[in-house]
């Protein structure tokens, strides 16, 4: 077996620098603890039931409690929603339209919905994150609707009186 060793030089003011090598490296004392050996003995410690206690569930082998297990006692991941429920953090908030409003909301002249005619039209506040059209109603007349999101039965209702969808995006809308 070789030696540890380390080198030495002389420094300019006559100092003795040591260089470290990876032999050297130690972890910090009491940082490091023996791993308890179960089921030695009664002067270790941890003999005859090995730390599991008597009877039950914990002391027999093979048993596997998954993450949560609160000892039958309803565990807290499903206490939490009955109490008080959960708040989402940023909810965003819709402006809603459902087909019938279309319509109203347009002039007889005016055949496309857009996110800057509601924005200017006072009908679209700061307060929300983008349109939704939803299908309750009817609509007689060939609209272009542009959304965020659109309903299955709306965009039926809309294509079959000749109109159009065109769906946009957050970014999008920002940019308005």
């Amino acid at each position: 077996m070789s030696k540890k060793t380390t080198e030495t030089t002389a420094a300019p003011e006559g100092e003795v620098k040591t260089f470290l090598s990876l032999t050297d490296l130690k972890p910090a004392k009491g940082s490091v603890k023996a791993k308890l050996r179960v089921g030695r003995g009664r002067a270790s410690g941890a003999g005859k039931t090995a730390n599991r206690g008597h009877n039950g569930e914990g002391q027999r082998s093979g048993r596997s409690r998954k993450r949560g297990f609160e000892g039958g006692q309803m565990p807290g991941y499903r206490r939490m929603p009955k109490i008080n429920g959960f708040e989402l953090v940023n909810p965003r908030q819709w402006l809603e339209l459902n087909v019938e409003d279309l319509e109203q909301i347009l002039l007889p002249e005016e055949n496309e919905l857009t996110y800057d005619l509601l924005l200017t039209g006072g009908l679209m506040k700061i307060k929300h994150d983008g349109i939704r059209v939803l299908g309750k109603g009817e609509v007689k007349r060939k609209i272009t609707v542009e959304a965020h999101y659109v309903t299955p039965s709306a965009r039926q209702k809309i294509e079959a009186a000749g109109g159009s969808i065109r769906l946009i995006g957050p970014a999008e809308a920002a940019e308005a």
